[in-house]
């Protein structure tokens, strides 16, 4: 069965429960192809909040401000990437986080 539309949902939870869909995608579904894109999913969005939030305290003195804007945009593009390749139908890796979760 083609999942497209979970995938797609997860993907699109960064920017409204970054960590509850992928945590329940992971935990509720079957396919194990889609377990490991929730696991990605939820990773990324975990590396992400970290980064973004290290970068923001070391913002106070000048030098995070590149990195929360390179974390931020990182945070917004592959979500949106994951989006567009899951309803198209393409497998999509988070980087770093794919090669971790063993694809």
């Amino acid at each position: 069965m083609d999942h497209n539309g979970v995938k797609a949902i997860t993907h699109a939870s960064a920017f409204f429960a970054p960590f509850l869909v992928p945590l329940l995608v992971w935990l509720l579904m079957q396919d194990q192809h889609v377990k490991r894109m929730a696991l990605q999913a939820l990773l990324f969005h975990i590396a992400i909040g970290l980064l973004i939030s290290i970068s923001a305290i070391f913002s106070y003195i000048l030098i995070g401000i590149p990195f929360l804007i390179v974390f931020g945009l990182m945070g917004i593009y592959y979500p949106i990437k994951g989006v567009i390749y899951s309803l198209q139908g393409r497998p999509f890796h988070y980087p770093i986080i794919g090669s971790l979760v063993g694809y």
